[in-house]
């Protein structure tokens, strides 16, 4: 990490950019990925290494370890670690270490596979289906996303607080998400924060859902593209005019000055 000389000015304000994928750098429909923007980033990445005057963008997202990691290689984070699966890795490419929160025990993955199996019994037959490629956590995809919100969200809550399993339960833009009660993105981002010897005042953030909120309690820089929900719009500092990639790019010149 690049340090100021003793009695110069900080070459940047921020170490470290974290942002989150889905709603950000790619869309969380299956549209292709803005790769005008995505390219933008990458050479603010290589920017922020060759001259030290801006952050370096890393992730912080619920998608799998292995998605995380390719969207890593295509915006040119070759250095930082990310948070994936909602904090139940962190992926560090400089060193391709891949680490699982050690708080996540046997009998937490014994539950994982319980809901995951009721799941697919409960409603596999209507269509619902499981992001493939999670180990800790269980997300569900329905096509009717209104079906998905107020009929199989509600039951899904239901089952899991019968079953006294540890999870907590939210919904994204077309997603249910499942993830165990002690492991966040805040705590992936915490784990991060101990990797780096980074503090707050060094970091900035940027998310699209209420999800992201854990994202702006930890950073002293909080921004979101136009497409993010008013609840996370909220804790902002800064509102691109743009949407997901588009914003990403207007929030990371914006920086810059």
């Amino acid at each position: 990490m690049l340090r100021p000389m003793p009695g110069t000015l900080p070459l940047r304000q921020y170490d470290l950019v974290i942002a989150d994928i889905d709603g950000c750098l790619v869309s969380e429909t299956t549209a292709p990925f803005d790769l005008e923007s995505l390219a933008t980033v990458r050479r603010y990445n290589e920017l922020a290494l060759e001259r030290g005057d801006r952050p370096i963008v890393t992730l912080c997202s619920g998608r799998p370890q292995p998605f995380a990691e390719s969207i890593c290689r295509l915006i040119g984070n070759t250095t930082m670690p990310c948070v994936c699966e909602m904090g139940v890795w962190t992926y560090h490419p400089g060193t391709n270490r891949y680490e699982m929160d050690p708080a996540i025990t046997p009998s937490h993955l014994r539950a994982v596979g319980e809901l995951s199996a009721w799941a697919a019994s409960e409603f596999g037959g209507i269509g619902v289906t499981q992001q493939p490629g999670k180990n800790a956590s269980v997300t569900l995809w329905h096509p009717d996303t209104r079906r998905l919100r107020e009929e199989i969200f509600p039951a899904v809550e239901k089952r899991i607080r019968e079953s006294g399993w540890p999870f907590r339960v939210s919904m994204t833009w077309y997603y249910i998400n499942c993830d165990l009660a002690h492991v966040s993105k805040g705590s992936g981002i915490d784990r991060l924060l101990k990797m780096t010897g980074l503090s707050r005042a060094r970091l900035a953030g940027i998310g699209d859902t209420t999800g992201d909120k854990c994202i702006a309690e930890r950073v002293a820089f909080f921004a979101c593209p136009s497409n993010a929900q008013a609840g996370i719009k909220e804790h902002a500092h800064y509102i691109a005019s743009k949407p997901e990639a588009e914003g990403v790019v207007e929030i990371l010149e914006r920086l810059i000055g």
